[in-house]
């Protein structure tokens, strides 16, 4: 094939990408337009990542079944155009073969990147990379005034930009963005590190943060587990491109599993990126245990396609419309159970604070954590102002997210969310934040105040004048 050939056939592939994507924008103008104007409008997905109940709505809802795919990749600028309701599976299968990958890679496969930018995402270059809407160049928003708007951080919609992290949808969903790449390596060289005092793993997190390494070697990925206060793991990532030996884990070996070990101070591994970026994805972390997938026996029989989180996710989905565990736990003569699936931050010199509370009050295990800062100014459209109103951290602060997502037994006399309650309370007492995507019990005042304060009514106002979306305490609390 001639040089000329594949340019023009590279011209047309493009050319059709943004062609569809037109078309499925089209699509959802005109699913817009059919939805009656005294209901609220909402997305017409038939799967979610959020974590907690939804009211049923009768209406019709968003077309968007034509806005799941990767625009273009510019392997030049390190750019991706890409529909708002993409998988980062997808995402990330379109910039490998580029040796690119997001600056920030959510770590299970059905994500959306639109998801990810209005619900917050994370992942183990986020204490070097912030969070995936500090990554965004520019987003194309449909707001509930059924506009398509373009906001950029420094053009006539900058507040949007700026305030649409952590909406959730009630200022709009994407239909586009554009995002910044970063260069990969085909393989990572782990090292789980382990400790015994959760306070030294602290000091070690504050550390690798500003360092960037340990012991004499770079630091790319940083992430860790806590099993207990005895028994924690920092999982220390980094890019090479030498070829060598590399672990599965998506058959019978399981990540979370490989971390542990009694010997020397730190174990080593190695994998491909592909599957580093994937390796929570086979067990959702280590929630397959619910489901017996952990048992060797069940395991050697389990589909190999159904080893994967949104097979798990549609299990918890059956169980919270059926109320299946609930009922096992009743013949058992047990109280129902209370769901505890959040995630949290914390300053990160307030984390072995925060864990050993969670260790004594909440019997939870393992608990992930993620250390994160807000993104350093970059080359390509940055600018000053690295504040997100509705989901305020500080810059130039080291958080650590901490992950868990189980239940526990509800306790007679108590109310409802007790322990969820318990660790908002902590959560702030420590001048933390705590995620949206699941169970929430804020009152209005205190969710207002952590979560946008005036500047929310004021967007809302602005790009919802007519209320057609429902608003944030309404859907993170109210569960509307």
């Amino acid at each position: 094939m001639t040089a000329n050939n594949r340019t023009g056939r590279a011209a047309s592939a493009l050319e059709s990408g943004w062609a569809a994507h037109r078309a499925g924008v089209e699509r959802l103008l005109a699913s817009y337009r059919a939805i009656p104007t005294d209901a609220n409008v909402r997305l017409a997905k038939k799967t979610s990542n959020l974590f907690r109940a939804r009211a049923k709505n009768t209406a019709p809802g968003l077309d968007v079944s034509g806005l799941e795919r990767v625009i273009e990749v510019d392997p030049a600028t390190k750019t991706a155009d890409v529909a708002g309701m993409t998988t980062y599976e997808n995402l990330v299968a379109a910039t490998l073969p580029y040796g690119l990958a997001p600056l920030v890679v959510p770590q299970l496969k059905t994500i959306t990147l639109g998801g990810a930018v209005t619900g917050l995402g994370i992942e183990s270059t986020s204490f070097r990379n912030g969070l995936p809407h500090e990554s965004v160049l520019e987003i194309d928003i449909l707001t509930g005034a059924g506009e398509i708007i373009t906001a950029t951080p420094d053009n006539e919609n900058a507040d949007l930009f700026r305030g649409f992290p952590n909406s959730y949808g009630t200022l709009g969903y994407s239909t586009r963005l554009k995002i910044e790449l970063e260069t990969v390596q085909p393989y990572v060289d782990l090292r789980h590190v382990r400790f015994h005092d959760l306070h030294e793993l602290e000091r070690a997190i504050e550390r690798i943060v500003v360092d960037r390494s340990h012991d004499g070697e770079p630091v790319d990925y940083l992430d860790g587990v806590v099993f207990d206060a005895g028994e924690s793991y920092l999982v220390l990532g980094r890019q090479t491109d030498e070829p060598g030996p590399v672990s599965d884990y998506t058959g019978m070996n399981i990540f979370y599993q490989s971390i542990r070990h009694t010997g020397p101070a730190t174990k080593r591994d190695r994998l491909t990126i592909h599957d580093y970026l994937w390796r929570w994805d086979t067990d959702w972390f280590w929630c397959s245990r619910a489901f017996g997938t952990q048992n060797p026996r069940i395991r050697r029989f389990w589909p190999k396609r159904y080893l994967r989180s949104s097979f798990y996710w549609k299990l918890i989905a059956l169980d919270h419309k059926y109320g299946i565990a609930d009922r096992i736990e009743a013949r058992k003569g047990n109280p129902p159970r209370e769901r505890v699936v959040q995630d949290i931050e914390v300053p990160a010199d307030r984390t072995a604070e925060f864990l050993e509370w969670f260790l004594a009050e909440i019997p939870i295990e393992p608990i992930w954590l993620c250390p994160l800062r807000l993104r350093e100014p970059g080359p390509i459209g940055a600018d000053s102002d690295r504040r997100w109103p509705l989901y305020p951290l500080e810059p130039n602060r080291t958080y650590v997210n901490v992950g868990f997502w189980s239940s526990v037994p509800t306790i007679s006399g108590q109310p409802d969310g007790a322990a969820n309650r318990a660790i908002e309370r902590k959560v702030s007492e420590l001048d933390g934040h705590k995620s949206l995507y699941s169970d929430s019990y804020y009152d209005r005042g205190e969710f207002a105040e952590l979560y946008g304060g005036d500047r929310y009514p004021e967007l809302k106002q602005r790009f919802d004048p007519n209320q057609r979306l429902l608003d944030l305490y309404s859907k993170a609390v109210q569960r509307k």
